[in-house]
């Protein structure tokens, strides 16, 4: 664990968690933070340091069927020689619906894996009670200057990053670059690197990192998340392109969103607004396609939410538009 940097309040001497790991006593847990944190970085770690078997799936792509198959498997070998429990680090645990979480429980109450469920978003508002009474919940911070300086340093001396034997020569100005752009993001500035020091020519078998290579990669670099200008540029696009009946264009901006990470449920709950705002007594039925689609994304997740937000919004765009409820109740109010 000494390899592990940041998190200091976690981490240090007599706190609850480095106990709980030199006891390897090792509770189901949700580590709660914004990205490049080191979430999965130290769940991969107490996985070692206590020799639990690691096994990890993320909450965007995986579905039941993944989470039967692992369950399976970790039953099956606990009959066999390797009778160490099981870790199943479950990435954006918050993009599981209600359904897929209840399906953690038994396997969580029975001991059948320890789960470690990393989410950015706050657990009492993305994860059901069950559980969340089940689950210790540890807190982390974005990364100090100092931590992600420590993690640059520890990078280049330990040729972490893959690249050819060169010197890497970053004078302590750029350094700074990297370190105030990535806004505590370890995984922002080590990517931020080694792009400098792969779009970086080699001159005398030295590789020196200029300012305005590290500034165009951070201004490049496309962050989305919910308070990024991207967030709210797409869904803008989005529901811009069903008021003006533009199916293509919307299903576009839906695939867009998606991939970014987008959250479903909040992508269907602008639909029923739009089937409200903009459909409105043009249609009724819109409003029960965009209801009937919230409720099917609530409960089955990604990745099949795809497919009744697709539907909803292909709906939608080809419908006949009528705004006149949503101008009578603002001429009223």
């Amino acid at each position: 664990m000494k390899d592990f940097l940041g998190q200091e309040h976690l981490m240090k001497q007599g706190e609850i968690l480095i106990n709980l790991i030199k006891n390897k006593t090792i509770p189901s847990m949700i580590f709660w933070g914004p990205p490049g944190t080191g979430k999965t970085t130290l769940a991969q770690l107490i996985a070692e340091e206590v020799g639990m078997n690691f096994r990890s799936m993320s909450a965007v792509s995986a579905g039941l069927s993944d989470i039967r198959k692992i369950s399976d498997e970790v039953i099956n070998n606990r009959t066999r020689a390797n009778n160490n429990k099981t870790i199943l680090f479950l990435d954006e645990i918050h993009r599981f619906s209600k359904s897929q979480q209840d399906t953690l429980l038994p396997l969580v109450e029975n001991g059948v894996i320890v789960l470690i469920g990393a989410t950015t978003e706050n657990p009492g508002f993305s994860i059901i009670n069950p559980l969340i009474s089940r689950v210790k919940i540890f807190r982390f911070t974005p990364h100090s200057s100092d931590s992600i300086k420590s993690l640059i340093n520890k990078a280049l001396s330990d040729k972490e990053i893959s690249i050819s034997i060169e010197k890497i020569i970053l004078n302590d100005d750029v350094l700074d670059l990297i370190i105030n752009g990535s806004n505590g993001d370890a995984r922002k500035a080590l990517d931020t690197l080694e792009l400098s020091i792969m779009s970086t020519i080699s001159k005398k078998n030295e590789k020196k990192i200029e300012a305005p290579t590290v500034k165009i990669l951070l201004e490049n670099q496309n962050i989305y998340d919910k308070n990024s200008s991207n967030h709210y540029n797409n869904i803008s696009a989005f529901i811009k392109s069903i008021r003006g009946s533009d199916p293509n264009a919307a299903i576009y901006y839906l695939a867009r969103m998606l991939k970014n990470g987008e959250d479903p449920v909040f992508i269907a709950r602008r639909l029923i607004i739009s089937a409200s705002e903009d459909v409105g007594l043009a249609n009724p039925n819109a409003m029960i396609i965009a209801n009937a689609a919230f409720d099917a994304v609530s409960k089955i997740g990604m990745p099949e939410a795809r497919i009744p937000l697709a539907n909803a919004t292909i709906y939608l765009a080809l419908c006949d538009k009528s705004n006149s409820s949503y101008k009578a109740i603002n001429s009223a109010l």
